[in-house]
């Protein structure tokens, strides 16, 4: 009954004046299917969840460790040194908060006046370059036999969280580059012997972002979350046709 209380205290009640907590991946939900975006904020009811990945969470730690220490020292990686990115990462008192995925800070975080969402992102990094503007950096973890790119079906979600993330720190008033980076750990596969281990090798994708499309997709969401009548779902949206299929046979 508290988890539930808690979770319904969570949501969006048009007549409460007290800012509205956004994550970032609610607004992702929001581009992916409107229907899932409101049952999930107005009506409590979220998609299944699915797996961890815990791998990935490991790969993320590792190069946050990795980045760490050349942060206190104030030098370039080899990586980056070797994609001939000109900047160091940045070390700043609240890193640690814009990083937090205990659910303690949930992130950097800016209040957005036009709606009264309040949005946030969890950031893995920012690098810092001589003009002091920041370059949000997000790490992935992969492990394909073909050329990495940004160009997979799946990926355009990437570019999007990309544009959030610079979008946020603007708004927080920092000088935020457009281009951003994406630093893939991809596991190698082709070892003769696993030995217990897994090998990695790291790649710079960079990604020029255009947050343009944010004011306008926040005030759709705004306009969503205030209405009465639930939206139609999005057209490819697999939950959506689960539910309304499994309905017709129910009711069959």
């Amino acid at each position: 009954m508290a988890n539930n209380a808690m979770r319904k205290s969570n949501l969006y009640n048009p007549g409460v004046r007290e800012p509205f907590r956004l994550s970032r991946s609610k607004i992702d939900l929001f581009l992916e299917c409107p229907r899932c975006f409101y049952l999930d904020r107005r009506l409590g009811i979220s998609r299944p969840g699915g797996p961890g990945f815990p791998l990935n969470s490991a790969v993320d730690n590792l190069l946050k460790n990795e980045f760490d220490l050349l942060r206190q020292k104030g030098q370039a990686h080899e990586l980056m040194k070797k994609y001939r990115i000109d900047a160091v990462p940045f070390n700043h008192q609240d890193l640690s908060i814009w990083r937090d995925d205990s659910h303690k800070y949930l992130g950097a975080c800016v209040l957005d006046k036009k709606t009264n969402l309040e949005i946030s992102g969890i950031i893995d990094d920012v690098w810092i370059n001589r003009n002091k503007e920041f370059l949000i950096v997000d790490y992935k973890a992969t492990s394909t036999s073909k050329e990495i790119s940004l160009e997979d079906e799946y990926k355009q979600g990437y570019k999007k969280q990309m544009e959030i993330y610079q979008w946020i720190f603007r708004q927080m008033g920092f000088k935020v580059n457009n281009t951003g980076y994406f630093v893939f750990a991809n596991a190698v596969r082709n070892r003769p012997k696993f030995d217990g281990r897994l090998e990695f090798e790291l790649s710079i994708i960079p990604y020029v972002g255009n947050d343009a499309w944010i004011e306008d997709t926040l005030g759709e969401i705004k306009k969503c979350l205030d209405s009465d009548e639930i939206p139609k779902p999005s057209p490819n949206c697999e939950h959506c046709y689960y539910r309304e299929s499994a309905n017709k046979e129910i009711e069959n």
